[in-house]
């Protein structure tokens, strides 16, 4: 019964609008002090202080600092401008040439806000100027920059490797197919559009060769990819851990400011801000949450939902569903943060008894939560998007595009639930 109370008050201070860290934090204090006594919190200085030593967590900072350095500096606005020439002479080439991107985004920095803005801010007006179906053209943008919430290196996996106790270079391995069949399914999905209905995303009039826009594209393109596949290919090869690959990212990035002339002491010190809000926001959720996590341990509460699933038919099957369509439809309302803080602690130790693949069962998870970003009415790719575009733009446009990419990502959602063999890494 405390459990249920206890997630009930959260959930309610979340939705009246509250901070997530101190909903958390306050919620567990008082129900925890009323249920349990204030015994309890002795132990929250040595769980703070755990998190502080956690080695896996100082990767979240310095991704997100890599992220925030290529969005500040330019070099992701290089990238599209690029790419849009080389692929827009197709129907529909803009758009493709975002996807692109967008995984390449994803792969280098793992912070979906700043690849939806840089896009929105680079990739829009090309695309509006160029007479595209707004709601495709919104829709292709939102969806494009969610990737970085599968495609390694993500945030959320390494929460997610550390909430669930797997390696995050586990992780990483595990979502490459995933992530890049989103890709394809995204790209197929314009071309095939661009091919029936040509006049809702006509293609861009190039004036350059072929030649000039292959070189070009080379230059922007091959130094960020060389970039990525020193993070991931030293993490996959097992030369490094995720910490010290996201340190290679940081420093990389720097490097690629340098070489590109776009470095400046005043950029890294608005870049060096940004990481410090966003890496505080991460932390301050993640204490609130350990203690929520406490409060909802120690009054049996976790033994209680376990044995509410283990007492249904169909074992793991019914589990499964149940958890995703619990995390789908919490993903309308709350953050991605604050379901893996809040609700992947209650499954985790159901999975642990059905004997659940917690590699597979992270990756399923963290595909549910990329949908959350772009799902009505609270999905914070959307919102990003609204910032930077025009005024015109309605917020109902923006919602009627991300419709077909929000049913493609439930597709291979089942696809990887029901094909883990193939289309998981192990």
């Amino acid at each position: 019964m405390t459990g249920i109370v206890l997630f009930a008050i959260a959930l309610i201070c979340l939705f009246l609008g509250y901070s997530v860290a101190f909903t958390f934090a306050g919620v567990s204090l008082i129900v925890g002090v009323a249920v349990l006594g204030v015994d309890l919190f002795a132990f929250m200085p040595y769980r703070i202080m755990a998190i502080m030593e956690n080695t896996i967590l100082m990767a979240v900072p310095m991704f997100i600092f890599m992220g925030i350095v290529l969005q500040k500096t330019g070099l992701a606005e290089r990238l599209l401008e690029s790419s849009a020439k080389l692929f827009g002479g197709i129907a529909g080439g803009v758009a493709v040439s975002t996807i692109i991107v967008g995984a390449l985004l994803a792969a280098s920095t793992g912070v979906v806000g700043a690849s939806v803005v840089a896009m929105g801010v680079i990739s829009l007006p090309v695309m509006l100027k160029n007479n595209y179906h707004q709601p495709t053209a919104a829709g292709v943008i939102c969806a494009s920059g969610t990737l970085g919430q599968i495609i390694p290196p993500s945030i959320i996996l390494i929460i997610l490797g550390d909430v669930m106790g797997v390696p995050v270079g586990d992780l990483f391995r595990a979502a490459v197919i995933p992530g890049m069949l989103l890709v394809i399914f995204y790209t197929v999905y314009i071309l095939i559009l661009g091919k029936i209905k040509p006049e809702l995303m006509p293609p861009l009039v190039v004036t350059e060769s072929k030649r000039e826009l292959l070189v070009q594209a080379l230059k922007d393109i091959v130094p960020p990819l060389v970039l990525i596949l020193s993070v991931l290919g030293s993490i996959f090869a097992g030369i490094a851990t995720p910490t010290e690959s996201s340190a290679i990212g940081a420093v990389g990035a720097i490097v690629l400011s340098l070489l590109y002339g776009s470095f400046s002491f005043a950029k890294m010190h608005e870049v060096s801000k940004e990481t410090v809000k966003v890496t505080s926001m991460v932390f301050a959720v993640l204490i609130g949450a350990t203690a929520f996590s406490m409060v909802f341990s120690y009054s049996g509460s976790e033994y209680l939902i376990e044995d509410f699933f283990m007492e249904l038919s169909g074992g793991k099957w019914t589990f499964i569903i149940l958890a995703m369509l619990a995390i789908l439809i919490l993903g309308f309302f709350i953050d991605f943060i604050e379901i893996a803080f809040l609700v992947v602690p209650i499954l985790l130790p159901v999975a642990i008894a059905l004997d659940i693949n917690l590699v597979w069962f992270a990756i399923l998870i963290s595909m549910n939560l990329q949908t959350s970003f772009l799902t009505p009415p609270f999905g914070f790719s959307l919102f990003y998007l609204k910032g930077v575009a025009p005024k015109w733009m309605k917020t109902t446009t923006i919602y009627k595009g991300v419709i077909p990419f929000i049913l493609m990502q439930i597709m291979v959602l089942l696809l990887v639930i029901l094909f883990p063999e193939y289309l998981i890494i192990s």
